[in-house]
């Protein structure tokens, strides 16, 4: 029997002992006084939470929506920036836009009308008066090819910049050269200088030409791609009148000879005249009296004048005339048309600068009565308007 017992001892265990069984309670858990005892629940997992205090769960969510807050502030500050950089963008050009006109508006009426108005008629004037005017408006014309050289242009402006540069500095060559011609076509050699003269206003006329076609486009099509629109670029002419690109034009201009009637000084025979059809401000009709015309862009308008040629001849210099009359003063511009044609309909465009914005105004446009023109009820009219931004 010790042989067995010594090898069940020494034996390997191929079974997990069991522990041994806690005996049982008395029946349904009562204890020896009768009473039912309370069974003690076992206590859950405890779930773990961060150093705060919140579980995992609450912890992810909260950060989750953080992230969120950040991304949607994000995204407000980049609109922000971006309609800040977009405002401006506009901004810069529309100061660009602004600059351009006033300097096209101050060729025209410093430089164009003092220098034409000094050579109508100079044979019969002083020649040190018209040499020393022609120098005071090429230095007119020095100083805002200057300015223009020092704008700040915006990148996508640069095409137009460079065309304006040409313009003015086309202007300034043309001046140049009256300063030599003018002196001495007034000092007794008008037939032989005359030629010359009229050939540098071939100058003057390509300059009118790049700008209209190229300057002020381009100055448009710019805006316009930027959301920038009614917002206009104001004309520039020049040379008032074709006419002097022919020598014999040139020197009836320059003598003070020009007029509109026949060789002989006699009116040509039937009617002359001219009728004023309307009167537009860019792409809008204004409206006669007692309409109340509401014209926005500022107080630098450019009105365009629809006339027809009434009369049954040719008709030479035909002059409009635009005056604007608000808050007790009147702000005038004339352009004239080289000539006119039996019933054809022209459009002429006159700037006028400074109206006072918001004021009530009074608009008149007004065709001067040609040589021979009898009925004059038809060259004038009028319209109410208020000008704003």
């Amino acid at each position: 029997m010790s042989f067995f017992d010594d090898d069940e001892e020494t034996a390997p265990r191929t079974s997990p002992r069991t522990s041994p069984r806690t005996p049982r309670r008395g029946r349904a858990g009562e204890n020896a006084g009768g009473a039912r005892q309370a069974r003690t629940p076992r206590p859950r997992a405890s779930q773990h939470r961060g150093p705060s205090g919140y579980d995992h769960h609450t912890v992810m969510v909260r950060r989750r929506i953080a992230a969120g807050g950040a991304i949607v502030l994000l995204i407000v500050i980049v609109l922000v920036i971006n309609g800040v950089l977009k405002s401006e963008k506009q901004q810069s050009l529309k100061t660009y836009n602004r600059e351009v006109s006033t300097i096209a508006r101050e060729s025209d009426e410093r430089v164009s009308r003092p220098l034409f108005a000094a050579l109508e008629g100079a044979t019969g004037k002083q020649a040190l008066d018209v040499e020393q005017q022609i120098d005071e408006v090429l230095k007119t014309a020095r100083s805002l090819a200057a300015r223009a050289k020092g704008l700040g242009v915006p990148g996508e402006m640069a095409s137009a910049q460079q065309n304006l540069l040409l313009a003015l500095d086309l202007r300034v060559e043309g001046l140049g050269k009256l300063t030599e011609l003018v002196p001495t076509a007034l000092g007794g050699q008008a037939k032989q200088t005359v030629p010359k003269i009229a050939g540098d206003m071939e100058i003057f006329l390509a300059s009118d030409v790049i700008y209209s076609q190229r300057v002020a486009p381009l100055v448009q099509q710019t805006l316009a791609a930027n959301g920038i629109h009614e917002l206009g670029t104001a004309g520039t002419r020049f040379l008032p009148n074709l006419g002097w690109l022919e020598a014999a034009g040139a020197l009836a201009r320059l003598s003070g000879q020009s007029t509109s009637t026949s060789s002989s000084g006699a009116l040509a025979p039937g009617t002359h005249g001219s009728a004023l059809l309307g009167v537009s401000v860019g792409t809008g009709a204004l409206q006669p009296e007692p309409t109340l015309n509401h014209i926005s862009g500022g107080g630098n308008q450019t009105f365009t004048v629809n006339l027809e040629n009434s009369g049954e001849n040719q008709e030479i210099d035909v002059k409009v005339t635009v005056t604007v009359t608000a808050a007790g003063k009147k702000y005038k511009a004339s352009r004239t048309i080289d000539s006119t044609q039996p019933g054809t309909k022209y459009n002429e465009e006159v700037p006028v600068t400074g109206i006072p914005l918001g004021q009530a105004a009074k608009v008149e446009a007004y065709v001067e009565p040609v040589p021979g023109e009898t009925d004059t009820e038809n060259n004038k009219t009028s319209y109410l308007a208020i000008f704003g931004e």
